[in-house]
């Protein structure tokens, strides 16, 4: 009874082959979206892997999130939503340091196969994210004998040619080269990742499928500009906003630089949102010296992390989100700052191109050098007239790309990959 009562749930997703989608195993070994956002290792692809879960879990799929157990006063199981969960595997000793998980890879897995084994799970597909849990995802669609789906977030490759003294380790290129020869099928998010896949690691094109990231366009929505600064008690300021990690790949201080360069930035605010003020942060240090040799630490606020329900309000408050990386995989916040309306400048890297139009919704620059982005800060703190026009087009581009049409793909690719058992030859 209760079998057939689950077959009848409207949001089943069946394919017309007889591939069917019931329970999905998605592995984020390091990436756990319970975790606090805005540290070093936390940011898009924790922002990511939760809000497909619950737009998957809407749907009638269940899905089990496992990641490494990273906060000794977290439960071991944390539900997101009625058919999505997150369940921490401990492995070694409790730290969110992405640098020691690969020694801990062959414990995760162990107690991850013991925990699924003795609560009698099993599923129908594995999608990892990011290469640690690459490595993992490979192994368990073998020993449970189903199809394999990777999304890498970043790529070794790609982030060493982007900026000069960015070092990844040998260990993960070769990874990387492993689990793309291995995985069934790969997701990636723009263009410029599928090429690159192709070019620095031999990737069979055939097999990458190009699907974007999505953005919460309820919780990420325009409102009242001048009530948001004053919440903020920024009245009178023009509000220049950088969200995300800090680390040098994002690039802050080509931001800095820039504000630096205004000719006319009385009353002008940067706002940084991310990093760790309660603990020593090296790459915050870095950057609020960097501040005080230009001269405008009187001008920049490290704000800290912040939860994603907490930032609305700062995109609301921020006349201009500048996102100056040196590569983005995808630059989720970018998307996030246009659903609120607010025009952005960002790198032309990675994926950012393919969501913002130069001119249209923001500004894209070519250069990694501070200049650029001046340019365009003067060009839009001096005309309130184009940075609403911006707005308005970003919020309507943003309303395109919400999660719910990102997991329809994300389906269509699962249940191809179900149709015939792993085990089988045509």
């Amino acid at each position: 009874m209760l079998k057939a009562s689950y077959r009848e749930d409207r949001y089943r997703k069946t394919d017309p082959f007889g591939g069917s989608i019931e329970r999905i195993a998605l592995i984020s070994v390091h990436g756990c979206p319970v975790a606090q956002l805005g540290n070093k290792y936390t940011g898009g692809m924790n922002v990511y892997i939760r809000h497909i879960a619950e737009e998957l879990s809407n749907r009638g799929i269940y899905v089990d999130i496992f990641t490494r157990s990273h906060d000794p006063e977290e439960s071991e199981i944390v539900k997101l939503s009625e058919r999505a969960r997150v369940i921490h595997i401990g492995a070694g000793h409790v730290s969110n340091d992405k640098a020691i998980i690969p020694y801990h890879l062959p414990e995760f897995l162990c107690r991850l196969l013991e925990y699924t084994g003795l609560n009698g799970l099993s599923y129908d597909l594995v999608h990892s994210h990011y290469w640690l849990s690459g490595r993992i995802g490979v192994i368990l669609a073998r020993h449970w004998d189903v199809p394999h789906l990777v999304s890498f977030h970043t790529l070794a490759e790609i982030k060493q040619r982007a900026r000069v003294g960015e070092r990844e380790s040998e260990q993960r290129t070769r990874g990387e080269k492993r689990v793309i020869q291995s995985a069934n099928s790969i997701v990636a998010f723009s263009q410029h990742e599928r090429d690159a896949m192709i070019r620095f690691y031999d990737a069979p094109g055939e097999k990458i499928e190009v699907i974007p990231c999505g953005v919460d366009a309820q919780l990420f929505s325009p409102s009242d500009h001048g009530l948001a600064k004053r919440k903020l008690g920024l009245e009178g300021s023009s509000v220049v906003l950088f969200v995300g990690r800090l680390e040098p790949i994002k690039g802050v201080e080509i931001l800095l630089e820039a504000v630096a360069q205004l000719e006319d930035m009385g009353s002008v605010k940067t706002l940084i949102i991310g990093g760790n003020l309660e603990e020593h942060d090296q790459e915050m240090e870095r950057l609020q010296s960097i501040g005080q040799e230009l001269g405008i630490s009187n001008k920049v606020d490290f704000v800290g992390r912040l939860d994603q329900e907490e930032l609305p309000i700062y995109y609301n408050a921020a006349d201009i989100c500048v996102v100056p990386s040196y590569y983005e995989s995808f630059g989720l916040v970018a998307l996030e700052a246009m659903a609120c309306g607010t025009p952005v400048i960002a790198s032309r890297v990675g994926g950012l191109p393919t969501f913002i139009k130069d001119g249209l919704t923001g500004y894209l620059v070519e250069s990694r050098c501070p200049e650029p982005f001046t340019d365009r800060l003067e060009i839009l703190l001096s005309s309130p007239r184009i940075r609403m026009a911006m707005g308005e087009a970003s919020r309507k581009a943003a309303l395109a790309m919400g999660w719910s049409s990102v997991v329809e793909s994300l389906i269509e690719s699962y249940t191809s990959l179900v149709r015939v058992p792993q085990n089988d030859t045509i």
